[in-house]
C-alpha cells in the first residue's frame, strides 16, 4: 500500500517592509499625534472665547439692571415659566412707557441689587422670573396692565413673585397694597379736603403711614408753586 503524501504551500517570511506596510493606516492623517494636538488646541481657544463671551453677556445683564434701578420706584419679579415669545412681546406692548420688563437670571439681578435696599427682593430669587421696573410713583397703574394681561391669556399660574417698593419686600399675598394705594389725583383731592377742613383732619393725617404723609406733603408744596408761578404772570 503506498503511502500518499500530504502536500501544504510554502511560507515565506514577509519582508521587514511588508511589515511596516500591513501596520501602517490607511489614512495617516486620522492618527496623527500632531493634527490631534492641534484639533485639542482649537477646541480650548474656542471654548475661552465662549467664555468671554457669556461673562460679557452677564456683565452687560448686570449694568442694564443697574441702570433701570435708577429713578425705580418698583422693582417686581412675575414668574416668567409657560410664557410664548408672543406673549412676552404682547405684554411689553401692553405696558406704559413708565415700565420696563427685563429677562434676567436671579443670580444676575440679585449681583446688581447688593448692597442696596432693593436686596430685600431677595425671597423672591426663585425659579424663572421676568422683571418689571416701574419709574413712575402710579404703582397702581403701572400693575393693572400685567393684571388685565394675566386674566385675558388666563395666566394664573404666572403671578407677581414679589416685589420691592421703598425698601419693603412685598409677598404674593401682599399685592393687594401695592394696587390699592391712592393715585396723585386722590391724594391731591384729599390734600384740598384737608386744608378746607378742620385741623383735626390735618393731625389725622399726619397719624397715617410716612408715604401718605409724604404724598399730601408733596402734593401741597407742588400746590404751593402753582399759586407762586401764576400770581407772578
Amino acid at each position: 500500500m503506498e503511502a500518499s503524501l500530504l502536500s501544504f504551500p510554502s511560507f515565506k517570511t514577509p519582508s521587514s517592509s511588508q511589515i511596516l506596510t500591513l501596520n501602517r493606516p490607511t489614512n495617516p492623517l486620522s492618527f496623527s499625534p500632531l493634527r490631534h494636538s492641534t484639533n485639542q488646541g482649537r477646541h480650548y481657544r474656542c471654548l475661552k472665547v465662549s467664555g468671554a463671551i457669556s461673562r460679557t453677556k452677564k456683565e452687560e445683564t448686570v449694568e442694564t439692571v443697574k441702570e433701570q434701578l435708577d429713578k425705580c420706584y418698583l422693582l417686581a419679579g412675575i414668574k416668567y415659566k409657560g410664557f410664548t415669545v408672543k406673549q412676552f412681546q404682547e405684554l411689553r406692548r401692553s405696558l406704559p412707557e413708565t415700565s420696563k420688563l427685563i429677562v434676567a437670571k436671579n443670580t444676575l439681578v440679585l449681583k446688581a441689587i447688593e448692597g442696596t435696599s432693593w436686596e430685600a427682593l431677595k425671597p423672591c430669587m426663585k425659579g424663572m422670573n421676568v422683571w418689571l421696573f416701574v419709574h413712575s410713583e402710579e404703582i397702581p397703574a403701572a400693575i393693572k396692565p400685567y393684571r388685565d394681561f394675566q386674566k385675558e391669556k388666563k395666566l394664573e399660574d404666572n403671578d407677581f413673585t414679589g416685589a420691592v417698593f421703598e425698601g419693603k419686600y412685598y409677598g404674593p399675598d401682599d399685592f393687594k397694597t401695592l394696587e390699592t394705594m391712592p393715585s396723585r389725583a386722590e391724594v391731591y383731592a384729599k390734600m384740598l379736603g384737608l386744608l378746607k377742613g378742620p385741623a383735626s383732619s390735618l393731625v389725622g393725617t399726619l397719624q397715617a403711614p410716612a408715604r401718605d404723609v409724604l404724598m399730601v406733603l408733596k402734593a401741597y408744596v407742588q400746590k404751593l408753586e402753582e399759586q407762586g408761578g401764576g400770581g407772578g404772570q
